[in-house]
């Protein structure tokens, strides 16, 4: 006989971790299964752009406090390259303390374990879950765990991380933009306390994040390009992003590790399936411009939380609570993905008319603050905020 709970996550991620948590001391059996070991945590060397609003959900999830090493946003630069174009967001003018923060992934998703070994929720490590059907009222995962196969049945199975159980019988939909994002740690001779920066080039956005002695560079260009500027040494990279950004924070002089990954958008057409949800990187997968996939994907967790209990326990993986979760994510979901999607369509390319019309747009929003805060809470708290 199979074992059984009322929610089992696939994905141990820091958004399946979210939900996870947020479904703690509810009197319901939470499983998650993580195909990675224990004691082997993530090596991924990003730094996260996380938003105001994301903060205020992980302290509600007891994990924001353990967060070390954690930069704060007070103030963004957006530019075009080229022109005088400028708009400058300050929280101030937005009456919170900071717009986001800047941090490591591998300190968000240790802090988030702690909290999640803190709490009842019982969590696999090396589950590595292979097969998910749907029969019988429930949702069957099939997955190895410990050298055997198992099988357990939830009322609603979660797939949080990467999607691909579904992904050939639902296959998602994709946009290539034929760009990859390099990334790295930048140190320069006037770096500007709490400032980011994101410019706009005919190549792919760049943005500067603040953090530690300096900055995180998210810098995007043409698949073959970035793979060049990996062989570059230190020197020649140095001097092409100074051409490239210009002298607001004076001379960049030294730059870490580089890495470089494809950027994409990948869209699962339907959320929701007879006691499945996705959500995060199952659900959507973003380009890395204003920094709203991550963000995106933890108000997922939050929001299908609330409606799991507002459903709990005999209508948990319903076909009325799937379609709660879907009414509710519809607004933010997709206003997240025409933002960031229209963006990288807008400003990636040198096409002449263009030019003169965004840095005039980028103007005009600096003179409008009611546009200014529309634009900064929909990155702070998403289209629900």
């Amino acid at each position: 006989m199979n074992e059984r709970c009322d929610v089992a996550i696939v994905g141990g991620g820091p958004v399946g971790i979210a939900l996870a948590l947020a479904l703690r001391d509810n009197d319901l059996n939470v499983v998650l299964l993580e195909a990675r070991e224990a004691e082997i945590n993530t090596t991924d060397p990003r730094a996260l752009a996380l938003a105001y609003g994301s903060r205020l959900l992980l302290q509600r999830l007891g994990a924001w406090q353990a967060i070390p090493n954690v930069s704060g946003i007070r103030e963004i630069e957006i530019t075009q390259k080229g022109t005088a174009g400028k708009t400058t967001l300050k929280a101030a003018e937005l009456k919170v303390p900071e717009m986001g923060y800047v941090l490591p992934y591998t300190a968000l998703h240790a802090a988030l374990q702690h909290a999640l070994h803190q709490s009842d929720i019982r969590c696999l490590y090396g589950a590595a879950a292979s097969e998910l059907n749907t029969a019988h009222g429930c949702a069957t995962l099939t997955y190895q765990h410990q050298g055997k196969q198992h099988q357990l049945d939830a009322r609603l199975a979660v797939v949080a991380d990467g999607g691909k159980l579904l992904e050939a019988a639902h296959p998602p939909q994709i946009t290539d933009y034929g760009q990859s994002g390099l990334i790295a740690h930048l140190t320069c001779t006037q770096p500007r306390a709490g400032c980011a920066f994101e410019h706009f080039t005919p190549q792919g956005p760049m943005a500067l994040l603040p953090y530690r002695d300096g900055y995180e560079l998210v810098l995007t260009a043409a698949h073959e390009k970035a793979e060049e500027m990996l062989t570059w040494d230190d020197a020649t990279f140095l001097h092409f992003l100074q051409q490239h950004f210009g002298d607001r924070v004076g001379t960049f002089c030294s730059i870490g590790q580089r890495n470089c990954f494809p950027l994409r958008l990948k869209r699962a057409p339907d959320l929701t399936f007879p006691h499945t949800v996705l959500i995060g990187n199952a659900a959507q997968t973003l380009h890395p411009v204003a920094g709203q996939g991550f963000n995106l994907g933890l108000r997922d967790a939050w929001e299908l939380a609330q409606v799991i209990l507002d459903h709990a326990p005999d209508n948990i993986g319903s076909a009325a609570m799937c379609k709660a979760y879907r009414d509710s994510r519809r607004l933010d979901r997709n206003a997240g993905i025409r933002f960031t999607d229209g963006l990288v369509h807008l400003f990636s390319n040198d096409l002449p008319l263009l030019g003169p019309l965004r840095s005039a747009a980028l103007s005009l929003l600096d003179r409008l603050p009611p546009a200014k805060k529309f634009v900064a809470r929909r990155m702070m708290f998403g289209a629900n905020g």
